[in-house]
């Protein structure tokens, strides 16, 4: 329904209640105040003082128009969104950075505060930095959205993250302990031998932040890789090997 100019421009600049507006409301303000009136997503501009148009009082036309939530002529300005990309660091870290946005004004640059650990989804909001109030009213807020970009390294669920570890055959089947690169800087963690391609290790609270809890968990998933081109000796002990294993990996699987 919104692919409707005219409905898309009535939510810009109402919010929620743009049901509530008459569909001729741009032709009547616009007819009460002149070519000296503008309007537009999410703000309404005009440079004539006072509230008295051609004849036309302008508190008694947006009282008629929009009854008891015009306030006398104040309407208060709707609420609007932007997304906010971030790399799985920034959200990890947090902080303070500047956030540049094209509105309805033109580009403008905001300095954001950055929760640590924001998650996709959430919202952070900055009040009074929505659409312009009407007739004096209170602007709205804006409401970034975070989303996390695609990271080659994390997987993201939540809070939780999840790493693919690559290991050699022999750390795999004998155990080893390996590092792992987090978000907050290296770890180790301890492979236990036997493991398989797919085994989850977890690493307890080395995930996103957390606020008002405990933090995430990271998972580090092993992936066991073989060398690509093997030295005489190399292929010498695996030759051995398998001469010396009764080990089927189809059989264990079947």
């Amino acid at each position: 329904m919104l692919a409707d100019p005219r409905l898309r421009r009535r939510y810009d600049r109402f919010g929620d209640d743009f049901r509530n507006v008459p569909d001729d409301w741009e032709e009547r303000v616009g007819a009460a105040t002149g070519p000296g009136f503008g309007s537009g997503p999410g703000r309404t501009t005009w440079t004539t003082g006072g509230s008295g148009f051609g004849g036309v009082d302008l508190e008694d036309l947006l009282g008629e128009m929009f009854g008891a939530r015009a306030g006398g002529g104040r309407v208060a300005g709707a609420d609007q969104e932007a997304e906010l990309p971030l790399t799985v660091e920034e959200a990890y870290r947090g902080g303070r950075r500047p956030v540049p946005l094209d509105g309805g004004d033109g580009p403008r640059t905001y300095t954001v505060t950055i929760p640590p650990g924001v998650t996709d989804g959430q919202r952070i909001r900055l009040s009074g930095e929505g659409g312009r109030g009407l007739g004096g009213g209170p602007p709205g807020d804006l409401y970034l959205v975070v989303r996390l970009r695609p990271h080659p390294r994390y997987r993201v669920s939540g809070k939780d993250l999840t790493v693919t570890l690559p290991l050699a055959p022999w750390e795999a089947a004998l155990g080893a302990t390996v590092p792992v690169t987090t978000p907050g800087g290296e770890r180790k963690v301890a492979v236990p031998a036997g493991s398989s391609t797919g085994r989850r290790l977890r690493l307890r609270g080395e995930g996103m932040p957390g606020r008002r809890g405990r933090a995430g968990d990271l998972y580090a998933e092993i992936a066991i890789t073989v060398p690509g081109r093997l030295t005489d000796r190399e292929r010498e002990l695996f030759a051995q090997l398998a001469a010396a294993s009764t080990f089927d990996p189809r059989e264990e699987a079947g």
